[in-house]
């Protein structure tokens, strides 16, 4: 599965458990790992939020791990995942849009970096004073098995895990396991109930985790697990209201792909009741080109349309 593309540059450290550098929070985990193999920053390795979600993941998805990895970020907080394509990927770019550092835990050793295309991430990560670690000697090759097994470091390093998207079954629920058996927090973001992508992460709220359903609820979690003051930022809420007030005459319409995404044929029976008088069919097409100019929707890969994922967790 894995190949060996690239070797990291950085400081190479190997920690056993006994070792004072050894992160104390996942020394009290179940099965604590007997030695860290890692690139980067030892010091690293503190307590953060852990941000996992689906790799196949949706614009939904990726949109809430980018918001609330950067979210976390800017306030100062770690953030921790899998190195993995979709949302970890993408909460490990944020916290690096934000300056802060990020630590990627690793399926395989380090010198068989999984994915492939994310070993340039890896190294940014390295380089912006992060690490990449992993319980295996550096050149043990990833398996399916392995992965599992690591998710109990991203949730053992972390004072809490956030699942921003997760089907069933799925190593991400997984993770949201191995948090609860280290006695950790579990928060989720909600999803739409008709998408396969959400089933894990709504049944994981269903069963008690604590669901993050706006900025606001995100910062109450940090004030309380992190103690993070809320930071009022005026601007930005006054930009993402500019861009959220619907067009004349087309609330209705807006507020159709807020709630799920729609293919062509729904929204042309929807114009049929709500376009102004004249042509339906070219009304739609300018109406949804001028909605994805303003950032209010996004045109999904499989042709759909639906809300833009900045702004479908606006408070």
């Amino acid at each position: 599965m894995p190949v060996k593309v690239m070797r990291l540059e950085g400081e190479r450290f190997e920690l056993a458990l006994e070792d004072s550098l050894f992160p104390k929070a996942l020394k009290s985990i179940p099965h604590p790992p007997a030695r860290l193999y890692g690139v980067g920053r030892p010091g690293a390795l503190a307590e953060g939020l852990a941000v996992v979600g689906a790799r196949r993941a949706t614009p939904y998805g990726r949109g809430c791990a980018k918001r609330f990895a950067a979210a976390a970020a800017e306030r100062g907080v770690a953030i921790i995942s899998g190195g993995a394509r979709g949302c970890d990927a993408v909460a490990h770019e944020a916290a690096l849009a934000a300056g802060a550092p990020t630590v990627a835990f690793l399926g395989g050793g380090c010198n068989q970096l999984y994915p492939a295309e994310n070993a340039g991430l890896f190294q940014r990560i390295v380089a912006a004073g992060g690490a990449v670690v992993s319980e295996h000697e550096w050149d043990f090759p990833p398996q399916p098995h392995t992965f599992r097994a690591r998710n109990r470091l991203i949730a053992g390093l972390s004072r809490a895990t956030l699942i921003v998207e997760a089907g069933l079954p799925s190593g991400t629920f997984s993770t949201a396991d191995e948090a609860l058996l280290a006695g950790r927090e579990v928060w989720v973001v909600p999803g739409a109930i008709t998408s396969a992508a959400s089933k894990g992460a709504n049944r994981l709220l269903y069963q008690g985790a604590l669901p993050i359903v706006d900025d606001e609820a995100f910062a109450d979690a940090l004030f309380s697990t992190f103690g993070c003051l809320k930071e009022q930022r005026a601007e930005a809420a006054d930009d993402r209201g500019k861009a959220s007030q619907p067009y004349r005459g087309e609330e209705a319409l807006l507020s159709a792909l807020q709630a799920e995404p729609l293919g062509m044929e729904a929204l042309r029976q929807l114009a049929e009741d709500h376009a102004p008088a004249g042509d339906t069919f070219t009304w739609l097409m300018i109406w949804l080109a001028e909605a994805q100019r303003d950032g209010l929707i996004a045109q999904y890969p499989d042709g759909r349309y639906g809300p833009h994922p900045a702004l479908r967790t606006a408070v």
